[in-house]
């Protein structure tokens, strides 16, 4: 089979350039990153030095596509109207941090309504989404992340992600991001090859495939249907190896795959990129 395209999520802490190094260290061939403290509404200016090293070392070492993914404390669907404008305005900044980086797609969840209702929550992240491309010129493409389904969650299933691009003034700039943990913990099954092709039938007829530019490539620590956001080493969730030897296989495994497997001492990144390569190249 041809080459996977594999990364992880690696730190950018020092300079932001160091993070091209981390992937290099470890295997890759792309990476994600946070492009600033994700933790933090605050943000410091890149570096002009940093924007061009970490813009030659992505050339150097041939990692394109690569993706950035935005702060942690964002909600585009929040109700509360200072948080909704905070987010509104750090998705313009990482749009354009973007595109000074030469990052071609961001990464976004699409927050939680907080009991404010779903069709409320569209309507805000809708409405941020179009403001973001209204206010800046990138072209940088804003990949929606499918959820779990936790509590007042938005985007677990592929009808609201749909119905979210569908009603954007730029449709073309939106794709998604598949994340393996969170379909498994919204309902969509992966454990066997009959099982995950109707998963793709059912994202391809409802959201198209062809808008997929990226999978997040995690085990599920719950169950299927069990809305419980808890990312798992590949192979060592409910998922499973056989689930995931499915997943390589399929048209899934044609795109770009990042890992935001767990930090612990079971395993490292090292040994859960060399399990992805095995299930990869095992036969059926």
């Amino acid at each position: 089979m041809a080459e996977l395209k594999i990364g992880f999520h690696v730190s950018i802490i020092g300079r932001i350039d160091e993070a091209v190094d981390r992937a290099v260290e470890i295997g890759c061939n792309t990476f994600q990153i946070f492009t600033r403290n994700p933790r933090s509404w605050k943000v410091e200016e890149l570096k002009p030095d940093e924007i061009r090293d970490f813009t030659e070392k992505v050339e150097k070492y041939d990692m394109q596509p690569i993706f950035a993914h935005m702060p942690y404390l964002v909600n585009l669907a929040s109700p509360r109207p200072k948080i909704y404008m905070l987010s509104k305005k750090t998705l313009k900044t990482e749009l354009e941090r973007c595109r000074i980086l030469k990052i071609p797609y961001l990464v976004t969840h699409l927050g939680s309504h907080l009991g404010a209702g779903r069709e409320k929550g569209l309507k805000r992240i809708i409405q941020a989404i179009n403001e973001a491309y209204d206010s800046t010129n990138s072209e940088v493409m804003l990949l929606l992340e499918n959820t779990a389904g936790m509590k007042n969650s938005i985007g677990s299933t592929f009808e609201e992600i749909k119905y979210i691009i569908d009603n954007l003034k730029s449709p073309d700039l939106v794709g998604v991001c598949f994340d393996t943990a969170h379909a498994y913990a919204a309902g969509y099954d992966l454990r066997t090859r009959r099982a995950v092709e109707e998963t793709i039938h059912r994202l391809d007829g409802i959201i198209g495939f062809e808008r997929l530019k990226l999978v997040h490539l995690n085990d599920s620590r719950g169950g299927l249907g069990s809305h419980i956001d808890r990312h798992e080493h590949i192979g060592l969730g409910n998922i499973g190896e056989d689930g995931f030897r499915a997943i390589l296989k399929s048209r899934l495994g044609r795109l770009p795959l990042i890992l935001e497997t767990p930090i612990d001492e079971r395993r490292s990144d090292v040994e859960n990129l060399l399990k992805v390569l095995e299930l990869a190249e095992a036969e059926d």
